[in-house]
Protein backbone atom coordinates (compact mmCIF):
# COMPACT_ATOMS: atom_id res chain seq x y z
CA UNK A 1 0.00 0.00 0.00
CA UNK A 2 1.48 2.83 -1.52
CA UNK A 3 1.23 6.50 1.28
CA UNK A 4 -1.03 8.23 -1.09
CA UNK A 5 -3.68 6.52 -3.12
CA UNK A 6 -6.77 7.33 -5.56
CA UNK A 7 -4.92 11.19 -5.42
CA UNK A 8 -3.06 12.98 -7.84
CA UNK A 9 -0.04 14.14 -5.80
CA UNK A 10 2.88 16.28 -7.24
CA UNK A 11 6.07 16.59 -5.00
CA UNK A 12 7.49 20.01 -5.56
CA UNK A 13 10.71 18.90 -3.15
CA UNK A 14 12.51 16.03 -2.42
CA UNK A 15 16.37 15.30 -2.17
CA UNK A 16 19.10 12.90 -1.92
CA UNK A 17 21.47 12.48 0.91
CA UNK A 18 24.83 12.83 -1.69
CA UNK A 19 27.77 10.48 -0.30
CA UNK A 20 31.49 12.66 -0.40
CA UNK A 21 32.24 11.21 -3.69
CA UNK A 22 29.45 12.40 -5.14
CA UNK A 23 30.94 14.96 -7.39
CA UNK A 24 34.31 12.84 -8.15
CA UNK A 25 33.62 11.46 -11.20
CA UNK A 26 32.33 14.47 -12.46
CA UNK A 27 34.91 16.91 -12.04
CA UNK A 28 38.34 17.67 -14.51
CA UNK A 29 41.15 16.21 -12.59
CA UNK A 30 42.77 19.38 -12.23
CA UNK A 31 40.45 21.02 -9.99
CA UNK A 32 39.80 17.75 -7.94
CA UNK A 33 42.64 18.37 -5.52
CA UNK A 34 40.82 22.21 -4.85
CA UNK A 35 37.18 20.75 -4.79
CA UNK A 36 38.82 18.64 -2.15
CA UNK A 37 40.56 21.28 -0.24
CA UNK A 38 37.12 22.71 0.50
CA UNK A 39 36.39 22.90 3.98
CA UNK A 40 33.10 20.26 3.88
CA UNK A 41 35.73 17.53 3.31
CA UNK A 42 37.32 17.55 6.48
CA UNK A 43 34.21 16.40 8.57
CA UNK A 44 35.14 13.43 9.14
CA UNK A 45 31.94 12.38 11.04
CA UNK A 46 29.93 13.11 7.94
CA UNK A 47 31.87 10.84 5.84
CA UNK A 48 31.69 7.82 8.62
CA UNK A 49 28.30 8.51 8.95
CA UNK A 50 27.43 8.29 4.90
CA UNK A 51 29.83 5.13 4.99
CA UNK A 52 27.37 3.58 7.52
CA UNK A 53 24.68 3.97 5.66
CA UNK A 54 25.97 2.33 2.49
CA UNK A 55 26.87 -0.26 4.78
CA UNK A 56 23.48 -0.75 5.98
CA UNK A 57 21.84 -0.09 2.37
CA UNK A 58 23.91 -3.48 1.35
CA UNK A 59 21.83 -5.31 4.23
CA UNK A 60 19.22 -7.60 2.95
CA UNK A 61 17.16 -7.50 6.28
CA UNK A 62 17.46 -3.46 6.50
CA UNK A 63 16.73 -3.30 3.01
CA UNK A 64 13.62 -5.55 3.63
CA UNK A 65 12.12 -2.88 5.91
CA UNK A 66 12.17 -0.13 3.24
CA UNK A 67 8.79 0.17 2.32
CA UNK A 68 6.97 -0.17 5.65
CA UNK A 69 9.33 2.25 6.69
CA UNK A 70 8.75 5.10 3.95
CA UNK A 71 8.30 8.05 5.92
CA UNK A 72 9.81 7.01 9.04
CA UNK A 73 13.33 6.32 7.90
CA UNK A 74 15.41 9.71 7.11
CA UNK A 75 18.00 11.31 5.65
CA UNK A 76 21.25 8.31 4.71
CA UNK A 77 18.98 5.53 6.13
CA UNK A 78 15.62 6.42 3.22
CA UNK A 79 15.13 4.38 0.85
CA UNK A 80 16.39 5.94 -2.55
CA UNK A 81 18.15 8.77 -0.43
CA UNK A 82 21.54 8.07 -2.52
CA UNK A 83 21.28 4.90 -4.47
CA UNK A 84 19.58 5.78 -8.03
CA UNK A 85 18.36 1.81 -8.70
CA UNK A 86 16.30 2.30 -5.22
CA UNK A 87 14.50 5.77 -5.82
CA UNK A 88 11.61 4.70 -8.07
CA UNK A 89 10.77 2.05 -5.09
CA UNK A 90 10.71 5.01 -3.21
CA UNK A 91 8.53 6.62 -5.03
CA UNK A 92 6.30 3.65 -5.74
CA UNK A 93 5.57 3.29 -1.85
CA UNK A 94 5.08 7.26 -1.41
CA UNK A 95 2.64 7.60 -4.28
CA UNK A 96 3.32 10.70 -5.63
CA UNK A 97 3.14 10.98 -9.39
CA UNK A 98 6.28 12.92 -9.58
CA UNK A 99 9.30 14.31 -7.42
CA UNK A 100 11.79 17.56 -8.29
CA UNK A 101 14.79 16.22 -7.18
CA UNK A 102 17.40 18.63 -4.76
CA UNK A 103 20.36 17.87 -3.65
CA UNK A 104 21.50 17.96 -0.08
CA UNK A 105 25.80 18.45 0.80
CA UNK A 106 25.51 20.11 -2.35
CA UNK A 107 23.22 23.10 -2.06
CA UNK A 108 24.99 26.50 -1.95
CA UNK A 109 27.58 25.27 -4.50
CA UNK A 110 29.62 24.83 -0.92
CA UNK A 111 30.21 28.59 -1.03
CA UNK A 112 31.94 29.43 -3.92
CA UNK A 113 29.44 31.65 -5.13
CA UNK A 114 30.36 34.34 -3.03
CA UNK A 115 33.84 33.48 -3.38
CA UNK A 116 36.74 34.89 -5.90
CA UNK A 117 37.51 31.28 -7.84
CA UNK A 118 34.90 31.30 -10.87
CA UNK A 119 36.55 28.60 -12.01
CA UNK A 120 36.02 25.97 -9.53
CA UNK A 121 32.50 27.57 -8.86
CA UNK A 122 31.46 26.72 -11.86
CA UNK A 123 33.03 23.57 -12.38
CA UNK A 124 31.25 22.11 -9.30
CA UNK A 125 27.85 23.67 -10.15
CA UNK A 126 28.54 21.22 -13.08
CA UNK A 127 29.36 18.38 -11.92
CA UNK A 128 26.02 18.74 -9.73
CA UNK A 129 24.30 18.99 -13.08
CA UNK A 130 25.76 16.04 -13.78
CA UNK A 131 25.63 14.44 -11.04
CA UNK A 132 21.83 15.07 -10.50
CA UNK A 133 20.39 14.19 -14.17
CA UNK A 134 22.42 10.99 -13.99
CA UNK A 135 20.51 10.14 -10.98
CA UNK A 136 17.48 11.12 -12.28
CA UNK A 137 17.86 9.10 -15.13
CA UNK A 138 16.79 5.57 -13.82
CA UNK A 139 13.03 7.38 -13.80
CA UNK A 140 11.26 9.76 -15.85
CA UNK A 141 8.91 11.06 -12.72
CA UNK A 142 12.20 12.00 -11.05
CA UNK A 143 12.60 15.72 -12.78
CA UNK A 144 16.00 16.96 -11.89
CA UNK A 145 17.27 20.46 -10.62
CA UNK A 146 20.30 21.91 -12.00
CA UNK A 147 22.36 24.68 -10.32
CA UNK A 148 23.33 27.90 -11.94
CA UNK A 149 25.74 30.34 -10.12
CA UNK A 150 24.43 33.83 -11.30
CA UNK A 151 27.94 35.37 -10.44
CA UNK A 152 29.68 35.52 -13.52
CA UNK A 153 27.17 36.45 -16.17
CA UNK A 154 28.97 34.91 -19.74
CA UNK A 155 29.36 31.57 -17.45
CA UNK A 156 26.22 31.51 -15.87
CA UNK A 157 24.78 31.47 -19.52
CA UNK A 158 26.89 28.18 -20.50
CA UNK A 159 26.29 26.19 -16.99
CA UNK A 160 22.81 26.74 -17.82
CA UNK A 161 23.39 25.44 -21.53
CA UNK A 162 24.71 22.65 -20.51
CA UNK A 163 22.28 21.85 -17.98
CA UNK A 164 19.70 22.46 -20.22
CA UNK A 165 21.49 20.09 -22.49
CA UNK A 166 22.01 17.22 -20.00
CA UNK A 167 18.52 17.67 -19.59
CA UNK A 168 17.78 19.53 -16.06
CA UNK A 169 13.85 19.86 -15.65
CA UNK A 170 14.56 23.06 -13.61
CA UNK A 171 17.54 25.50 -13.15
CA UNK A 172 18.11 26.69 -9.16
CA UNK A 173 19.68 29.97 -9.21
CA UNK A 174 20.83 31.27 -5.22
CA UNK A 175 18.45 33.99 -3.46
CA UNK A 176 21.43 35.88 -2.21
CA UNK A 177 22.05 38.55 -4.06
CA UNK A 178 25.53 38.18 -6.21
CA UNK A 179 28.40 40.39 -5.39
CA UNK A 180 28.86 42.69 -7.79
CA UNK A 181 25.54 43.02 -9.89
CA UNK A 182 21.44 42.57 -9.22
CA UNK A 183 20.04 39.31 -9.92
CA UNK A 184 17.58 41.42 -12.47
CA UNK A 185 20.54 42.54 -14.47
CA UNK A 186 20.08 42.41 -18.24
CA UNK A 187 23.43 40.31 -19.20
CA UNK A 188 21.27 37.03 -17.19
CA UNK A 189 18.78 37.85 -19.66
CA UNK A 190 20.35 34.76 -22.03
CA UNK A 191 19.54 32.66 -18.98
CA UNK A 192 15.70 33.58 -18.48
CA UNK A 193 15.47 33.05 -22.24
CA UNK A 194 17.31 29.48 -22.36
CA UNK A 195 14.64 28.19 -19.59
CA UNK A 196 11.72 30.02 -21.45
CA UNK A 197 13.04 28.45 -24.56
CA UNK A 198 13.65 25.05 -22.73
CA UNK A 199 9.85 25.03 -21.09
CA UNK A 200 11.55 24.92 -17.66
CA UNK A 201 11.22 26.83 -14.61
CA UNK A 202 13.65 28.97 -12.42
CA UNK A 203 13.94 27.84 -8.98
CA UNK A 204 14.38 29.40 -5.78
CA UNK A 205 15.76 26.77 -2.91
CA UNK A 206 16.89 27.24 0.96
CA UNK A 207 20.77 26.79 1.14
CA UNK A 208 21.37 29.72 -1.27
CA UNK A 209 20.17 32.37 0.70
CA UNK A 210 21.26 35.32 3.06
CA UNK A 211 22.30 33.54 6.59
CA UNK A 212 21.68 34.05 9.59
CA UNK A 213 24.40 36.94 11.33
CA UNK A 214 26.33 34.57 13.78
CA UNK A 215 26.33 37.22 16.43
CA UNK A 216 22.47 36.69 17.39
CA UNK A 217 24.05 32.95 18.75
CA UNK A 218 25.71 34.69 21.69
CA UNK A 219 23.28 35.71 23.92
CA UNK A 220 25.12 34.18 26.84
CA UNK A 221 22.88 31.42 27.10
CA UNK A 222 23.33 27.52 26.30
CA UNK A 223 23.20 26.74 22.76
CA UNK A 224 19.79 25.25 20.85
CA UNK A 225 19.65 22.04 19.91
CA UNK A 226 18.38 22.10 15.93
CA UNK A 227 16.24 19.54 14.24
CA UNK A 228 19.03 16.99 14.18
CA UNK A 229 20.53 17.64 17.87
CA UNK A 230 23.40 19.96 16.64
CA UNK A 231 23.48 23.47 16.17
CA UNK A 232 24.46 23.88 12.77
CA UNK A 233 20.83 23.52 10.66
CA UNK A 234 17.79 25.85 11.76
CA UNK A 235 16.98 27.02 14.85
CA UNK A 236 13.91 29.38 15.67
CA UNK A 237 16.09 32.08 14.95
CA UNK A 238 17.93 31.02 12.33
CA UNK A 239 14.67 30.46 10.74
CA UNK A 240 13.49 33.57 10.50
CA UNK A 241 15.43 35.00 7.49
CA UNK A 242 15.50 31.99 5.42
CA UNK A 243 13.25 34.22 3.08
CA UNK A 244 14.70 37.45 2.94
CA UNK A 245 16.99 37.66 0.28
CA UNK A 246 14.06 35.20 -1.76
CA UNK A 247 11.96 38.10 -0.84
CA UNK A 248 14.31 41.35 -2.13
CA UNK A 249 16.01 38.94 -4.92
CA UNK A 250 12.35 38.21 -6.21
CA UNK A 251 10.70 42.09 -5.22
CA UNK A 252 14.09 43.28 -7.34
CA UNK A 253 13.04 41.21 -10.39
CA UNK A 254 9.80 42.33 -10.40
CA UNK A 255 10.55 45.86 -10.26
CA UNK A 256 13.15 45.67 -12.97
CA UNK A 257 10.91 44.08 -15.45
CA UNK A 258 12.86 40.49 -15.72
CA UNK A 259 9.37 38.79 -15.07
CA UNK A 260 7.63 41.12 -17.74
CA UNK A 261 10.61 40.52 -20.29
CA UNK A 262 9.54 36.42 -19.77
CA UNK A 263 6.16 36.91 -18.76
CA UNK A 264 5.84 33.31 -19.67
CA UNK A 265 8.22 31.93 -17.67
CA UNK A 266 7.65 30.23 -14.15
CA UNK A 267 9.65 30.83 -11.09
CA UNK A 268 9.09 28.73 -7.80
CA UNK A 269 10.38 29.44 -4.00
CA UNK A 270 10.90 26.03 -2.50
CA UNK A 271 11.31 25.19 0.69
CA UNK A 272 11.47 28.93 2.09
CA UNK A 273 8.27 28.61 3.58
CA UNK A 274 4.91 30.59 2.36
CA UNK A 275 3.72 32.56 5.40
CA UNK A 276 5.55 35.77 4.26
CA UNK A 277 3.98 35.70 0.66
CA UNK A 278 0.72 37.21 1.46
CA UNK A 279 2.55 40.41 3.00
CA UNK A 280 5.21 40.59 0.81
CA UNK A 281 2.66 40.74 -2.32
CA UNK A 282 1.28 43.82 -0.28
CA UNK A 283 4.04 45.65 0.58
CA UNK A 284 5.17 45.68 -3.21
CA UNK A 285 2.07 46.48 -4.33
CA UNK A 286 2.64 49.49 -1.09
CA UNK A 287 6.03 50.33 -2.53
CA UNK A 288 4.69 50.41 -6.55
CA UNK A 289 1.86 52.86 -5.73
CA UNK A 290 4.09 55.15 -3.47
CA UNK A 291 7.17 55.18 -6.12
CA UNK A 292 5.15 54.83 -9.49
CA UNK A 293 5.56 58.48 -10.01
CA UNK A 294 9.38 58.78 -10.44
CA UNK A 295 10.31 55.13 -11.22
CA UNK A 296 9.70 54.66 -15.37
CA UNK A 297 10.21 51.01 -14.48
CA UNK A 298 7.20 50.65 -12.13
CA UNK A 299 4.74 52.84 -14.67
CA UNK A 300 6.04 49.99 -17.13
CA UNK A 301 4.89 46.91 -14.92
CA UNK A 302 2.23 44.64 -17.03
CA UNK A 303 0.55 44.58 -14.18
CA UNK A 304 0.27 45.26 -10.10
CA UNK A 305 3.55 43.53 -8.07
CA UNK A 306 0.89 40.68 -6.68
CA UNK A 307 -0.41 40.00 -9.89
CA UNK A 308 2.56 39.52 -11.42
CA UNK A 309 3.04 36.88 -8.63
CA UNK A 310 0.37 34.74 -9.41
CA UNK A 311 0.42 34.77 -12.73
CA UNK A 312 4.26 33.61 -12.61
CA UNK A 313 5.51 32.49 -9.04
CA UNK A 314 4.83 29.06 -7.49
CA UNK A 315 5.46 28.61 -3.78
CA UNK A 316 6.00 25.55 -1.07
CA UNK A 317 4.46 25.97 2.36
CA UNK A 318 6.32 24.54 5.07
CA UNK A 319 4.11 21.61 7.11
CA UNK A 320 4.10 23.81 9.99
CA UNK A 321 2.30 26.48 8.39
CA UNK A 322 -1.46 26.99 7.70
CA UNK A 323 -1.58 26.28 3.96
CA UNK A 324 -5.03 27.22 3.36
CA UNK A 325 -4.76 30.60 5.20
CA UNK A 326 -1.65 31.17 2.72
CA UNK A 327 -3.83 30.25 -0.49
CA UNK A 328 -6.61 32.07 0.87
CA UNK A 329 -4.52 35.52 1.43
CA UNK A 330 -2.01 35.31 -1.43
CA UNK A 331 -4.22 33.26 -4.32
CA UNK A 332 -5.10 29.78 -4.53
CA UNK A 333 -2.84 29.34 -7.59
CA UNK A 334 0.29 30.02 -6.01
CA UNK A 335 0.82 27.27 -3.22
CA UNK A 336 2.14 23.43 -4.02
CA UNK A 337 2.58 20.82 -2.02
CA UNK A 338 6.27 19.05 -0.88
CA UNK A 339 7.34 16.15 1.54
CA UNK A 340 11.20 17.26 1.53
CA UNK A 341 11.70 13.45 1.27
CA UNK A 342 14.22 12.48 3.32
CA UNK A 343 15.04 14.85 5.05
CA UNK A 344 13.49 15.42 9.09
CA UNK A 345 12.06 19.05 8.24
CA UNK A 346 9.27 17.20 6.38
CA UNK A 347 7.73 14.73 8.83
CA UNK A 348 6.62 11.73 9.42
CA UNK A 349 3.01 12.58 7.93
CA UNK A 350 3.20 15.74 5.50
CA UNK A 351 -0.38 14.64 4.15
CA UNK A 352 -2.13 14.78 7.06
CA UNK A 353 -0.64 18.21 8.31
CA UNK A 354 -1.67 19.65 4.60
CA UNK A 355 -4.85 18.28 4.52
CA UNK A 356 -5.89 19.65 7.95
CA UNK A 357 -4.34 23.51 7.10
CA UNK A 358 -6.39 23.11 3.64
CA UNK A 359 -9.38 21.90 4.87
CA UNK A 360 -11.75 25.16 4.74
CA UNK A 361 -10.50 25.61 1.12
CA UNK A 362 -12.31 25.25 -2.36
CA UNK A 363 -11.81 21.41 -4.29
CA UNK A 364 -10.60 23.42 -7.00
CA UNK A 365 -7.63 25.42 -4.84
CA UNK A 366 -6.99 22.21 -3.09
CA UNK A 367 -5.93 20.56 -6.27
CA UNK A 368 -4.36 23.33 -7.29
CA UNK A 369 -2.29 22.84 -3.87
CA UNK A 370 -1.47 19.22 -5.01
CA UNK A 371 -1.59 19.00 -8.45
CA UNK A 372 -2.58 21.67 -10.68
CA UNK A 373 -0.05 24.79 -9.35
CA UNK A 374 2.67 21.90 -10.18
CA UNK A 375 1.75 20.91 -13.11
CA UNK A 376 1.12 24.93 -14.17
CA UNK A 377 4.90 25.28 -13.15
CA UNK A 378 6.29 22.68 -14.64
CA UNK A 379 4.75 23.10 -17.95
CA UNK A 380 6.56 21.46 -21.21
CA UNK A 381 9.19 20.26 -18.55
CA UNK A 382 6.26 17.77 -16.78
CA UNK A 383 5.26 15.25 -19.55
CA UNK A 384 2.00 14.96 -20.49
CA UNK A 385 1.25 11.07 -19.31
CA UNK A 386 2.96 12.33 -15.61
CA UNK A 387 0.55 14.85 -15.62
CA UNK A 388 -2.92 13.58 -13.93
CA UNK A 389 -1.87 9.39 -14.58
CA UNK A 390 -4.77 7.27 -14.29
CA UNK A 391 -3.39 4.99 -12.48
CA UNK A 392 -2.94 6.76 -9.68
CA UNK A 393 -6.87 7.64 -9.37
CA UNK A 394 -7.20 3.93 -9.60
CA UNK A 395 -5.38 2.98 -7.02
Amino acid sequence: MAYVEGRIIHDADSHLMELSDCLDPYFEAHLLARYHALPGFRDRTARQKAEHAREAHADATFRSGAEANILLRKDYEAQGAFLAQDRPAALNALGFASQLVFTTWCLGNFGLDQGDDMELCYAAADAHNRMMTDFCKVDRRLLPTAQVPIEDIPRASACARLAIELGARALMVPSKCPQRHSPSHVGLDPVWAMAREAGIPILFHVGGEEKLDPAYKINGLPPVPDFHGGDDNFTSVSYMPIPNAAMQTLATMIFDGVFDRFPDLKFGAIELGAAWVPGWMRSMDSAASAFIRNETRLQKLSAKPSEIVRRQLRVTPYPHEDAGWIAREAGAEICMFSSDYPHVEGGRNPLKRFDTAMAGCTPAAIDAFYAGNFIDMMGPALADDLRRPAHLLAA
